[in-house]
């Protein structure tokens, strides 16, 4: 349940169209739906301003559906993240009116159209193409969260000319993203050069040394340019959700 519902809901008993016992009957599934499984925060949207997002890991196909289905009750658009193609086919051959973004590993249902809330533009930024898959979750949730979003691939430090061609567009964006993996110094070049917050997302990619991420986590966390905060490793969906408060 968003403000928007509430809002409605109110008005109808203003206006006489919904009566009282109606409205208590919407309300009592505030704050949340008990599946036995599951307590599913209906509460959400109207607390944070944007709904409960599934995190499909560890989830059966069954249980995605049945949290889907208790969130599509109020009108809510829907993000599981980190699904794989096999759950995703098991849940759209259900519903088959989600879209799953197979390298985000994100099944999304919107409901209506996304209003844009966002005050600029946000630019998410890739390293390289082996971070795209972290860094598409951010420009999901992004999206969704009412924000134009920007995408910009493959301008890691090893070849810093790819990142000096698009200068413009970098400072021209209010927040940015930026997913890398390695050494993780991307986020530390490029809040060098811009005047505005920068997301950093250390990625699990790299070798024996990179520690399925820690490195590049700690080279983040260590970096000397001002406006930069660190999310978890490979951690998308939270940088995005971050961008997006301070894009508002």
């Amino acid at each position: 349940m968003n403000q928007e519902t509430v809002k409605k809901l109110l008005t109808g008993v203003k206006k006489g169209e919904v009566s009282i016992d109606e409205a208590l009957d919407r309300l009592k599934s505030l704050p949340y739906h008990d599946l036995g499984f599951a307590l599913v925060d209906t509460h959400r949207a109207l607390r944070q301003g944007f709904p409960e997002v599934i995190m499909g890991e560890g989830k059966e196909a069954r249980d995605i559906l049945r949290i889907i289905e208790s969130l599509r009750e109020d009108g809510n658009n829907i993000l599981v993240t980190r699904v794989d193609g096999r759950k995703a086919g098991d849940v759209r051959s259900e519903l088959p009116d989600m879209t799953y973004n197979e390298r985000a590993r994100a099944l999304v249902l919107v409901e209506g159209q996304i209003e844009i809330r966002g005050r600029g533009t946000i630019m998410v930024v890739s390293a390289g193409t082996s971070d795209i898959p972290v860094a598409e979750e951010a420009a999901l949730v992004c999206e969704l969260m009412g924000n134009q979003t920007e995408r910009l691939w493959d301008v890691g430090v090893a070849g810093i000319h790819r990142l000096m061609n698009h200068i413009d567009r970098l400072r021209s964006a209010n927040v940015l993203v930026v997913a890398a993996g390695m050494e993780g110094a991307l986020p530390s070049v490029i809040g060098g050069i811009v005047e505005r917050p920068v997301v950093a997302v250390p990625t699990s990619i790299g070798y024996g040394a990179g520690f399925g991420g820690l490195s590049a986590l700690l080279g983040m966390l260590n970096s000397c340019a001002s406006g930069v905060c660190v999310v978890n490793i490979d951690n998308g969906f939270g940088a995005g959700y971050v961008a997006s408060l301070i894009n508002r």
